[in-house]
């Protein structure tokens, strides 16, 4: 609701856009009395796109139809009469409007919503602009667009007002030229009356032909002036349309795009379409009314042809307009929603391009269909330089073919491409070191558009983002490393798909610690310290000065293509490990500081060594790609009274698989404090997995528990000598003494004298889990008791 209060308080222009946004498909009285109940409805969690969402967005319509019909019932009196009649018509209407397509609905509302938040949002800014505050420049450019808009607007008016005199001034030529001719004809036929009446009459005739031949001298001269002076007021009119159509398509939309693009590697949510629509579509109506008023002028040159230049000049300006119209068409023709940038074959995929003049210029009244090929970089470069006039491709994608429909609530014409996939690539021949997950393609979306009643057709074409095409999950972490570094640094109009070899250290950080934040969803994303400890990695460096990374530079080979010195993997495979391995198991203990990460054992030793014993922190695996072990400082059960750092064995997504990272904290418990001095279940309590249930029929439910033997001490057994609880150790860990009875511990140690741990004396999770869980339950215990 409170949107809606503010939204009343609009003045002027934007008021007038506000009104507009509502009509018949949605009348602006439902949104008033249901300000409320439509304010907190969940219309973003509804994918316009994806069919199976029409259930979430028909129950959305129903409580819509059910909340305006209670509101109609709670009306009384005599004013509530009319209103109660009102709504219960209005229930009616939308439901008869949208009942075979309720996400119709959605995307109209949606439009509504996010259409009066911009409005509110930018007379927010303008208001403060006018105080003590200056505008920001996303203001006080939205400004300039509109001044110019009301400066082409007041132009084109004029110019109407110019050509309305020309042609009124122009038909009383016509009519005194025919008055001369009539004038003429009667001069003619004197001939046949007496001489005296003759010399009289022609005496009058001749006076009077001199008098209208004189006036229209006097009046094709200055039709002439008016036509010449209309013409260069449309020539000035082109100009400020040329300089407006620059900075909206030039600037606005290409940073639109490269808002974009920036979103694949997670940046802000490219937003802003409405806007860049709403501009589009005044462009092409001021563009559309100055061609109809030269075709007008033409028209009138045509019907009184005078000496002069007018000919050649409406030719030109003619050209000129239409070659606006037709950069105005073609460059409005953008993908929505772009295809995925790793596409894997025989996957379903979606995509959505739209035409931002499409309503405006009643293109949609000859729907057009859309075609969607993949191309390769060369067959991108051929058919941006205009090498190629027809499209080849390089692989078969099915169901390529779509219609663009109109949605009228919305006013936008696009296609919706929702079950694309790639049957099969043909790949180029490779440069070098490249490999297949470097190759790079591009979907081309392609279509015409026929204007003004097939006045004029359109060719018109479209490239998403760059792609990388795999045929297995294997390959996408190194696809994703070509998709991130096109992304982070392709300049603006640059030949397709050409990228730095080289780009400054900061640079990359960027890019990494925006994947990172997206990928986290937090606002937590890379402190200046984890980004020293990835300069430290990626340049085997041991400098801590983060000034030190400032001027020097990565390059591809270094972020993704050589291996890290004493490492099999690269630095990207390291980095997109840890992503993957947080987004999937670890993020809320990210977000909540719990981890630090980014630091090396020599690190963690130092930090460790000035804490009591029972601190630990956790950091990311040097040695393995997607692992984080556990620090911490304890006596050494060897040599009493000396500390030690011990490191667990790294821990893997397939770990945290079956046990989570707080339950295996929770089962050590010689972990006592979080790094620098949290108790453990302060932080961590709120995830672990409550306790189990009680024995149900004689059965007792076995569970896994962590046992790392040289931190354990094993508990008495229950009386009688029976177990209550079966634990089954699965990395090293420890059990809660007091609850559970534990396995000795194991005759191979698992830590090595310097706190590390020796990986071949250690059994993987996944096998001794399974191998425990294969012998009997009755005989382990039996050969643990003998």
């Amino acid at each position: 609701m409170a949107m809606w209060i503010q939204a009343q308080q609009l003045q002027g222009e934007a008021l007038h856009q506000m009104q507009a946004l509502y009509g018949q498909h949605f009348p602006i009285e439902v949104r008033h009395y249901l300000a409320q109940w439509i304010e907190t409805q969940l219309w973003d969690s509804v994918e316009l796109d994806n069919p199976a969402e029409e259930a979430k967005a028909k129950r959305l319509l129903d409580n819509l139809v059910a909340e305006l019909q209670r509101k109609a019932q709670l009306q009384g009196g005599e004013d509530g009469f009319l209103l109660k009649i009102k709504l219960g018509h209005y229930a009616s209407q939308l439901k008869s409007t949208y009942d075979r397509c309720p996400l119709e609905l959605v995307r109209c509302i949606k439009h509504i919503l996010h259409s009066e938040q911009r409005l509110v949002q930018e007379a927010t800014n303008a208001s403060c602009g006018t105080g003590t505050q200056a505008m920001d420049s996303l203001s006080q450019r939205h400004q300039q667009i509109n001044q110019a808009f009301e400066e082409l607007r007041l132009a084109t008016q004029e110019t109407e007002n110019e050509l309305r005199k020309l042609q009124h001034s122009q038909e009383y030529f016509i009519i005194q030229y025919q008055e001369n001719l009539r004038i003429q004809a009667q001069l003619s036929s004197l001939s046949s009356l007496p001489p005296a009446e003759r010399t009289q009459r022609e005496t009058t005739l001749q006076s009077k032909r001199a008098t209208v031949e004189a006036w229209l001298a006097r009046e094709a001269s200055t039709l002439q002036k008016y036509r010449l002076d209309l013409s260069e007021q449309h020539q000035k009119t082109l100009g400020l349309l040329r300089k407006q159509q620059t900075l909206i398509l030039d600037e606005e939309l290409i940073q639109w795009k490269r808002r974009q693009q920036l979103a694949g590697n997670g940046g802000p949510h490219e937003g802003g379409l409405d806007v860049l629509q709403s501009w589009c579509e005044k462009l092409a109506d001021l563009i559309w009314q100055n061609r109809q008023q030269i075709r007008r002028c033409e028209h009138l040159t045509q019907q009184l042809p005078l000496p002069g230049p007018m000919e050649e000049l409406l030719s030109k300006l003619n050209s000129d307009i239409t070659d606006i119209i037709s950069a105005l068409v073609t460059s409005t023709f953008i993908i929505e929603k772009q295809p995925p940038q790793v596409l894997k074959t025989q996957t379903k995929f979606a995509a959505t391009v739209r035409l931002l003049v499409g309503g405006k210029l009643n293109v949609h009244m000859n729907p057009p269909q859309v075609k969607a090929v993949i191309v390769s970089e060369q067959q991108a470069k051929a058919l941006l330089k205009n090498e190629s006039t027809h499209s080849e491709s390089s692989g078969e994608i099915l169901n390529n073919n779509c219609v663009m429909e109109y949605h009228q609530a919305t006013g936008t014409l696009s296609a919706h491409f929702r079950n694309m996939s790639l049957k099969r690539i043909k790949r180029s021949d490779r440069r070098g070191a490249e490999s297949v997950t470097e190759e790079k393609f591009t979907v081309l979306f392609e279509s015409q558009f026929s204007v003004g009643g097939n006045e004029l057709v359109f060719h018109v074409k479209t490239l998403s983002l760059p792609v990388v095409v795999i045929v297995h999950g294997s390959q996408d972490n190194n696809a994703t490393a070509t998709v991130l570094w096109d992304n982070a640094f392709a300049e603006p109009g640059r030949v397709p798909f050409i990228v730095p070899d080289k780009v400054l250290w900061p640079q990359l950080c960027e890019a990494l610690d925006m994947k990172y934040k997206a990928e986290m969803h937090s606002g937590r994303g890379l402190s200046e310290d984890n980004l020293v400890f990835l300069a430290q990695k990626a340049f085997t460096s041991s400098s801590n000065n983060p000034e030190d990374y400032h001027n020097m530079t990565i390059s591809w080979a270094q972020f993704n293509r050589e291996s890290l010195p004493g490492r099999n993997f690269t630095f990207w495979q390291w980095f997109d490990g840890v992503v993957e391995l947080m987004k999937k198991h670890l993020k809320p203990h990210w977000n909540d500081g719990a981890i630090l990460g980014f630091v090396n054992k020599q690190q963690a030793q130092d930090m460790l060594l000035s804490k009591p014993n029972g601190t630990f922190l956790l950091r990311f695996s040097d040695s393995e790609i997607g692992g984080i072990t556990i620090a911490w400082v304890a006596e050494n059960p060897n040599k009493p009274g000396e500390r030690l750092v011990w490191n667990l064995l790294p821990y893997t997504t397939k770990d945290f698989s079956i046990r989570s990272l707080a339950d295996r904290i929770s089962d050590l418990n010689h972990l006592l404090f979080l790094y620098p001095d949290r108790p453990k279940d302060e932080v961590f309590a709120k995830y672990y997995t409550p306790p189990l249930s009680k024995a149900v029929d004689g059965y007792v439910k076995p569970q896994i528990k962590q046992v790392v033997p040289e931190f354990t001490t094993p508990n008495p057994e229950p009386s009688g000598g029976t177990p209550t609880f079966m634990d089954q150790t699965a990395s090293p860990s420890v059990s809660h003494p007091n609850n559970f009875g534990v396995y000795p511990p194991m005759s191979d140690t698992m830590l090595d004298a310097d706190g590390d741990f020796d990986l071949e004396d250690t059994m993987d999770v996944a096998r001794h889990v399974e191998e425990l869980l294969r012998r009997p339950m009755a005989n382990q215990w039996s050969s643990q008791q003998s």
